[in-house]
């Protein structure tokens, strides 16, 4: 049976393509609202719907357990989808209880058939007998420890949570692993920057909220869709978190550019970060290469520098670079990571990775550095970024470096203090750990190392 289009389909359908085809959310959503032709307003109530239900999901599961006769883990996968879509719109929404129950059982109707409609119908009705917070409460005291609770109450895995309160716990802010994991489940405003020598954020006032607090090209979207401005489709303005800016400022600005430069973005994929780094490159007058080892990324890196026909795009496994010459002045190596700095932009992330993976980041994230810091030029500036505060994707491999390596780290924080972030960082360390919570941007780690003459 054919579902009719609606909201609610098209958010089952985006679930379903993240359950069964590992799709990202953001990548695929687009698609679904073009085909399905829905005006504005339901628009944003099917991206609402979906994208909150995916952060929301191991909470609602837990909620499910509590009144189902039989484990959430054996109920079939699209019925549990169209199951969190209703818990989302009967605990977190302003959904009428009835047209919740109502829709949501209709919907179940046409994706699964007649026989679990009863079944859903009754489960439904049990969660709309309390509010969320009484249900936290109940799913709560099932608890055994901390780690759990916290996992429940904000629907991160157990494992995210212990990582996220370890890396605030080696910053002095124990305390606010609360707010952390609460505005993880806050949808971000959609950031932009205005390459510079292309465009400006002054251009963009009227459709500003505001400018970003530390990068003086940023600037947060007030509503619409970015894709809709003529300077996103000629490439002079993109969307991008306001950390990602810093960590490209950072490298360009650590300290005054000489003539002739040559700097290497070496995991350049999808281009955000090399995109700016070519608009100051171009100023500047230095050469950039844009490094990216897969191909369909290499295309979206190409498609982002298209401004810039100057910056030369190459397609090579990152590690590869160190049987070259010492040849750059400054690298960026923004190395692949568990993504967990960027909870709040991509709803499906925290599902994605495992603590497991980690052994393979790492290892890869060191390749990289070591291969960057070969082919860096003596007295070169190499900035390491990783777009996650686990302690075992930042200071533990920069630690590494420095025992294997023999790499310098040097005073980011007391740059970046004065030139962007306004003393806000704390000074007690040289490398940069951003939160969320603190900082209003991506939790991107950075350590700017050097090679010593």
């Amino acid at each position: 049976m054919r579902i009719p289009i609606s909201a609610r389909s098209v958010a089952l359908e985006l679930l379903n393509k993240v359950t069964h085809d590992d799709s990202y959310a953001n990548l695929v959503m687009p698609a679904l609202l073009d085909a399905a032709k829905l005006d504005t307003r339901d628009a944003a109530f099917a991206q609402e719907l979906a994208f909150s239900t995916l952060r929301w999901q191991l909470t609602y599961d837990a909620i499910l357990d509590t009144v189902s006769s039989r484990p959430v883990n054996e109920i079939d996968a699209t019925l549990l989808n169209a199951l969190r879509l209703g818990c989302h719109q009967l605990l977190q929404m302003r959904v009428p209880a009835h047209a919740a129950l109502n829709e949501t059982v209709q919907l179940i109707r046409y994706a699964s058939g007649e026989k679990p409609v009863g079944f859903a119908n009754g489960l439904l009705r049990r969660v709309s007998e309390k509010s969320f917070e009484q249900w936290l409460t109940v799913i709560e005291a099932k608890a055994n420890a901390e780690v759990e609770r916290l996992s429940l109450r904000y629907s991160h895995p157990q494992w995210v949570v212990r990582a996220l309160q370890q890396s605030l716990l080696s910053d002095g802010r124990a305390d606010s692993i609360d707010d952390l994991l609460r505005i993880n489940n806050v949808p971000a405003l959609v950031n932009l920057v205005a390459l510079p020598g292309l465009s400006s954020r002054d251009d963009f006032s009227d459709l500003s909220e505001s400018d970003n607090r530390y990068s003086p090209f940023g600037f947060t979207l007030d509503s619409g869709n970015p894709a809709d401005l003529v300077d996103v489709k000629t490439g002079s303005v993109r969307v991008q978190d306001e950390g990602s800016q810093l960590a490209a400022l950072a490298l360009a600005s650590f300290r005054d550019i000489a003539k002739g430069e040559s700097w290497l973005d070496l995991c350049a994929g999808p281009g955000g970060k090399a995109a700016l780094l070519a608009a100051i490159a171009e100023i500047e007058k230095v050469s950039l290469t844009a490094n990216e080892v897969q191909p369909h990324r290499a295309k979206l890196v190409s498609q982002a520098l298209k401004a810039f026909p100057n910056v030369k795009v190459t397609v090579e496994d990152g590690r590869d670079f160190a049987k070259q010459p010492a040849q750059f002045d400054r690298i960026l190596v923004d190395a692949p990571c568990t993504g967990l700095g960027a909870l709040r932009r991509r709803p499906e992330a925290r599902w994605r990775k495992s603590a497991e993976d980690l052994k393979t980041l790492t290892a890869l994230q060191f390749e990289l550095v070591q291969s960057a810091y070969a082919a860096l030029k003596p007295g070169g500036l190499l900035l390491y970024v990783t777009c996650s505060p686990h302690l075992s994707e930042t200071t533990a491999v920069i630690e590494k470096a420095i025992k294997q390596l023999g790499v310098k780290v040097l005073d980011l924080t007391t740059v970046m203090n004065e030139r962007f972030m306004a003393g806000t960082l704390p000074s007690n360390r040289k490398t940069i750990q951003l939160y969320t919570d603190r900082d209003n941007t991506d939790c991107m780690f950075m350590a700017m190392l050097t090679k010593e003459a």
